[in-house]
């Protein structure tokens, strides 16, 4: 399996590259930053490529690397939000425009700009997917305040909607999965119980939504995820 992760260097996108790939796998790890390599002993060549998604080169980087390889699952993992979001300081008129415009190409037209890209690449492939990880924010009724986060999290939605049916001829299935927070500061080699232990019930394993990516990754062509929403249980707002 070939797999492209945009947004790799931490948090969920590293755990993506540890935990979804298998021996003989190989990964394409997008990011700004190096990302954090796993043991090299699983057998996986996991590669880097150096792109930044808010940049008119980063979509570019990215085909150029890729060469003329197939792509198995493209997974768009990138979201940034706004400095004072999710706390008592976000106050929507002191988000400047710049930052605003910022949010909504990062989440929402790189990820466009990217699957047009390397559409070539998915074609390639006799059982492409591609999965965007979205946001319970940006789920109806949810009660987020940020504007652009939240804006972007919906457009996303969107997105996969409408490439659904752009692609379902070509046989390739577009999902969403929106979880809710995910406790990205316990690294994946920790373990779930570890998570369990620092928060209980109100943030996500990694580990979760890593399964849950996995899982979409291993249907039959046969079968279509359209969207899946993944509050953690104590998330009682969401």
């Amino acid at each position: 399996m070939n797999l492209l992760i945009v947004g790799a260097s931490r948090g969920l996108g590293a755990a993506f590259a540890q935990g979804l790939p298998a021996a003989g796998d190989r990964v394409w790890m997008v990011s700004r930053q190096p990302p954090q390599f796993p043991d090299p002993a699983d057998g996986v060549q996991r590669l880097w490529i150096e792109a930044d998604m808010a940049a008119a080169d980063g979509v570019p980087r990215i085909v150029a690397a890729l060469g003329d390889g197939a792509i198995d699952g493209l997974i768009y993992n990138v979201g940034i939000w706004e400095k004072t979001a999710f706390s008592d300081a976000y106050r929507f008129e002191q988000v400047s425009p710049l930052e605003h415009q910022r949010i909504l190409q990062v989440n929402l037209g790189a990820a466009i700009d990217c699957v047009q890209a390397v559409l070539p690449h998915l074609r390639r492939s006799r059982q492409a997917r591609v999965i965007f990880i979205s946001s319970i924010s940006g789920v109806e009724n949810v009660g987020s305040p940020e504007v652009g986060y939240v804006a972007s999290k919906f457009g996303l939605r969107g997105v996969t909607h409408a490439l659904r049916e752009t692609l379902r001829p070509e046989g390739i299935p577009v999902s969403c999965l929106n979880p809710g927070m995910i406790a990205t500061e316990i690294p994946y080699e920790a373990g779930i119980d570890a998570v369990l232990a620092a928060f209980h019930q109100s943030q996500i394993p990694v580990q979760d939504v890593v399964a849950m990516v996995g899982c979409i990754l291993s249907l039959s062509p046969a079968a279509c995820v359209k969207e899946i929403h993944m509050p953690a249980l104590a998330d009682t707002w969401a």
